[in-house]
């Protein structure tokens, strides 16, 4: 099959394949034809894997790292959960206004345009402090002393602004990686929905977030030569059981995950808990960064559909007010004190 042809088949599949269930980003609704299973037993294709297949999302409260306020805690009680979860939405609620005259140009969108959800992650009945659960404290690991560097001279170069070519990535509306494109796929303040299309030979995943595309190649092919990276790495999945791993490598040092180098190498795993559930889970590994390896976990959960488009760049004026603005700060009078 040409990849050309293929493209044309994963839009087919997308305009055709009903949403897995109905379901906001939090509370599970009516199930689909798809969904409905007998007892102990999980959707699967015709070739007696897991069925993927669907539309989810991964929005949590929970944070990638856990709080230093709750060091030691990795799950809270009902009680505890409920009173930590009115904390995070307080703090992040972008209709606040007590932040003095500046926080209509900080804050470009109002909660209307959030959607992070309300909840935080929940696995096994137990409500989670933090996405990371490796190492046990719920931090990433210490940056080695090149990654220390490389992530200084990275922010450093994010406060130029002479050019669009300064602006990150996704200020460009180039990619959302690092964030919720991925890999990893990481919940973010809004646009934390997916879509899943599944065959024996690959698997797509669509992103809400600057509308990226996936594809994840099953069919046992090796990885691509060293020398070709892109925006999303190359990723080969394979079965374990009823899980699905996927291995990606082949990542360009422009999108650099945390400070990462382009020898990121990121496996995920896939695994079908139930109708409405697949449990998600990541792992981080470039020497080069990072001390250690690391591990994230959380569950997508199945959500109503259609998946609109997110047209970033389309009538995005930002790009432009962002330099223009910069160009009058140049111009303003400087204050000798600083």
């Amino acid at each position: 099959m040409t990849m050309r042809l293929f493209l044309s088949l994963v839009v087919w599949a997308i305009a055709i394949v009903p949403p897995l269930a109905s379901q906001t980003s939090t509370h599970a609704t009516k199930e689909s034809p798809r969904a409905r299973t007998k007892a102990g037993t999980l959707p699967r294709m015709a070739d007696g894997h897991p069925d993927l297949q669907g539309i989810w999302t991964n929005t949590t409260i929970t944070p990638l790292e856990r709080s230093t306020d709750l060091a030691g805690k990795s799950v809270l009680t009902e009680t505890e959960a409920a009173a930590y979860e009115k904390q995070i939405l307080d703090r992040v609620n972008f209709d606040r206004r007590d932040g003095g005259p500046e926080v209509d140009v900080t804050r470009a969108y109002n909660n209307l345009f959030m959607d992070r959800g309300t909840q935080l992650a929940t696995i096994d009945g137990k409500k989670r402090t933090s996405i990371i659960v490796d190492p046990p404290d719920g931090r990433i690991p210490p940056l080695t002393p090149e990654g220390t560097k490389r992530v200084a001279a990275q922010s450093k170069s994010l406060e130029v602004y002479d050019s669009y070519r300064n602006r990150p990535l996704a200020e460009r509306c180039v990619i959302g990686q690092a964030s919720t494109g991925g890999p990893p796929m990481l919940p973010g303040p809004y646009n934390n929905n997916y879509q899943i299309v599944q065959t024996p030979e690959y698997l797509m995943i669509l992103v809400e977030q600057i509308h990226d595309v996936r594809i994840i190649r099953l069919d046992g092919r090796p990885h691509l030569p060293a020398n070709i990276r892109q925006w999303m790495g190359d990723s080969l999945g394979h079965w374990e059981g009823d899980t699905l791993v996927v291995d990606t490598t082949n990542l360009t040092d422009k999108t650099g995950f945390r400070g990462s180098t382009e020898n990121l190498h990121v496996i995920e795993r896939f695994t079908r808990v139930d109708a409405n559930t697949i449990l998600y889970r990541f792992t981080i590994d470039d020497p080069s960064t990072f001390a250690r390896q690391w591990t994230g976990e959380y569950p997508f959960l199945a959500a109503a559909g259609p998946i609109y488009e997110y047209a970033c760049h389309e009538g995005n004026y930002a790009m432009g007010d962002i330099l223009r603005g910069a160009r009058l700060q140049e111009k303003a009078p400087q204050d000798p004190a600083k």
